[in-house]
C-alpha cells in the first residue's frame, strides 16, 4: 500500500481540524449535550468513517478497504468498552455533567497521540522483526484471558487501579478539593493548584496508555499498514465523546461486552501467532523455516468480529431485560 507523504499530512491536518472544531463548537462553552445533539454528531462521525473506508477501498483496493473496516469495527468496540471506564472515572471525581465534555475531548486527544506513538513503534518493529508477531499474539492472548477473568468485576478492578493512580498523582500534583468551573488550574491563597478536573485527566491519561497497549497489537493483527492502523484508530476515537453521552445508560446493559471483546482479542491473538509461524525466522522453531499453517483472511476476521459483537449485544440486552422484568414482578 503506497501512501504518499502529502496524503499522510492531509489526513493528520483533517483529524486535528475535527478536534479543533469539536472544541470550539461544543466544548468551549460548558453544557450538558442533549440526546439529539449527541445522536446527530455520533451519526456524523460514524458516517464519515464509513465514507473514508469506501475511499480507501476505491483508491487502494478491496483488500485494504476490508482491513480498514475490520480495524475500525474492532477499535470502535474497544472504545465502547473504554467508555465504561470513563463513566467510573467521572463518578469517582463527581465531575459535573457540563464539564465532562472537556475532560473527554482532552482525554481522547491524548489517547490519539499515545496511539500514534505506539503505531510508529509497532510499524518499525514489524518491518524489521517478524518475530514481533509472536509477542503481539502472546500479549493479546494474555489480555483476552485477563479480560475474561475480570468480566463482571470491571468496576472493582477499575476503581482499585484508579485509586492507586490518584494516590500516586496527589504526591506530585498539589490539588484542591473543589472545582473552579472547568479550569484545570486555579489559585488558592496566591498559590497555583490543580483542580480535580486536572487529576481526572491524569487518570484518563494513564487509562489511555493501558488501552493503547491492547488496541494497537489488536489492529496490527488485522492489517500491517500503518496508515490504516492510524486512520482506523482516529475515526474510532472521533465521535467517542458524543457516544459517551448518547449511550451512557446503555453501557450498564452491555453486561457481556467484556466477554465478547475477550473472544475477539483471543481470536486476533491466535491469528497473529499463525501469521508469525507463517513468516517464521526464529532458529529454534522449525529450524528457522516458515511453518505451513492456515492463515485467517480479512473476510473471515470481519465476519467473526461482527458476529461476536452482535451476539454479545443481543445476549446482554435479553439478560438485562429479563432481570428488569423479574425485579418488577
Amino acid at each position: 500500500m503506497n501512501v504518499p507523504l502529502w496524503i499522510w499530512a492531509a489526513t493528520i491536518v483533517a483529524i486535528i481540524g475535527f478536534f479543533v472544531f469539536d472544541f470550539y463548537a461544543h466544548v468551549k462553552t460548558p453544557h450538558a449535550p442533549s440526546l439529539r445533539e449527541s445522536g446527530f454528531w455520533s451519526a456524523f462521525y460514524i458516517t464519515l468513517a464509513v465514507i473514508f473506508g469506501f475511499i480507501v477501498m476505491g483508491v487502494w483496493g478491496t483488500q485494504y478497504g476490508g482491513e480498514y473496516f475490520a480495524g475500525y469495527i474492532t477499535e470502535k468496540a474497544l472504545s465502547v468498552d473504554n467508555l465504561f471506564v470513563f463513566v467510573i472515572i467521572m463518578a469517582t471525581f463527581s465531575i459535573p455533567r457540563e464539564y465532562q465534555q472537556k475532560v473527554l475531548l482532552i482525554g481522547i486527544a491524548m489517547a490519539l497521540v499515545m496511539r500514534a506513538g505506539f503505531i510508529a513503534v509497532g510499524a518499525a518493529a514489524i518491518n524489521n522483526f517478524s518475530w514481533v508477531f509472536y509477542i503481539f499474539g502472546a500479549f493479546l492472548l494474555f489480555t483476552a484471558y485477563k479480560l475474561m477473568k475480570d468480566a463482571g468485576h470491571e468496576e472493582e478492578v477499575t476503581e482499585q487501579r484508579d485509586s492507586k493512580i490518584i494516590r500516586f498523582s496527589r504526591r506530585f500534583l498539589p490539588t484542591t478539593e473543589e472545582y473552579d468551573g472547568d479550569k484545570l488550574v486555579t489559585k488558592v491563597d496566591g498559590k497555583r493548584l490543580f483542580t480535580p478536573l486536572a487529576l481526572a485527566l491524569v487518570v484518563i491519561g494513564f487509562t489511555d496508555l493501558l488501552f493503547a497497549l491492547d488496541s494497537i497489537p489488536a489492529i496490527y493483527g488485522l492489517t500491517r499498514e500503518p496508515y490504516i492502523v492510524f486512520t482506523a484508530n482516529a475515526f474510532a476515537l472521533l465521535g467517542l465523546r458524543q457516544l459517551y453521552f448518547l449511550i451512557g445508560g446503555l453501557l450498564e446493559r452491555l453486561v457481556y461486552l467484556s466477554h465478547g471483546l475477550s473472544i475477539i482479542l483471543g481470536f486476533i491473538g491466535v491469528k497473529l501467532v499463525l501469521h508469525a509461524l507463517h513468516e517464521n525466522e526464529l532458529p529454534f522453531i522449525n529450524s528457522g523455516e516458515p511453518v505451513h499453517v492456515p492463515e485467517v483472511t480479512t473476510g473471515i476476521s470481519m465476519i467473526f468480529i461482527v458476529s461476536v459483537l452482535a451476539i454479545v449485544t443481543i445476549a446482554s440486552l435479553i439478560k438485562t431485560r429479563h432481570e428488569k422484568v423479574s425485579e418488577l414482578s
